[in-house]
């Protein structure tokens, strides 16, 4: 919904308000994901209860504005990594193609977190409980067996590795890990007041996030902070998320502080 929209009142309204938008670029699979996607008011009711448990935790915002973001940031990290001869591991170990690894990333962003619809302990596995049944349905007259299983799996795998200690060894599962943590943008909370939290005052301290090419790596992570809190959303948010992972070599972070009221401790950060 636009800003001028009026904000929905009844559960249909709010469930339906949902709609995913990704550039597809003529990826006709992924097409029909994301139409299949926004015309399933359950997956969409399951984003909104993920983001009142979200609210009532005093968490960041988890609805389907953050699985947007998200879809958008892996498909533009994977595009970017493609590029530059990064192989999806669905290519490398099935055969597929990127279009086809498009798709996995598409789909695990979509369904990272509806999990939490049902409790944030142990939600990454919730999640995929929930997946394991509906992912199948949505992919029918897209995919059929066995590359429909391989998406379903390759999928899951990267569902899961989103999580603390996730460890994914898959291009896909580090694309979608990492992509999680970029959604850290001043006003990640989306919320009129700003969270007793060290999430909530880190992202807040987060003003922008740039993703585009890199020069000795194939992706370069721009991010401009307020004030020094924010190397806590960096550091422990994305830099936990990207190392160790295989996308490790193919991005560097830097990230600056332009904060005059603050004594200078430093002034950039380089993961």
């Amino acid at each position: 919904m636009s800003a001028g929209d009026a904000t929905p009142q009844t559960l249909d309204e709010k469930v339906n308000a949902a709609h995913i938008r990704v550039p597809a670029r003529g990826n006709r699979k992924l097409e029909k994901l994301i139409d299949a996607v926004n015309a399933d008011v359950e997956l969409k009711a399951w984003w909104h209860a993920a983001a009142v448990n979200a609210e009532r935790l005093e968490m960041s915002d988890h609805s389907w504005v953050h699985i947007q973001i998200v879809t958008n940031i892996g498909l533009r990290l994977a595009r970017l990594l493609f590029r530059r001869g990064v192989v999806p591991s669905v290519v490398k170990d099935h055969g597929l193609t990127e279009r086809d690894a498009e798709v996995v990333i598409a789909a695990a962003a979509l369904f990272h977190c509806v999990g939490m619809s049902i409790h944030r302990a142990d939600h990454e596995q919730f999640s995929l409980f929930l997946t394991a049944d509906k992912l199948p349905k949505l992919l029918a007259g897209i995919y059929e067996d066995p590359t429909k299983a391989i998406i379903c799996s390759e999928a899951s795998h990267a569902i899961i590795s989103h999580r603390s200690r996730g460890a994914p060894f898959t291009i896909e599962g580090s694309i979608v890990r990492v992509a999680d943590a970029l959604d850290m943008a001043k006003g990640r909370s989306r919320a009129d007041k700003l969270l007793p939290n060290i999430h909530s005052v880190s992202s807040y301290a987060i003003e922008s996030v740039e993703i585009k090419p890199g020069e000795e790596k194939a992706v370069r992570i721009e991010i401009d902070m307020s004030n020094s809190a924010g190397i806590y959303q960096v550091d422990e948010g994305l830099g936990t998320k990207l190392r160790g992972t295989p996308l490790a070599e193919h991005v560097e972070v830097i990230a600056r502080i332009d904060a005059e009221h603050e004594a200078r401790i430093l002034n950039v950060f380089k993961i």
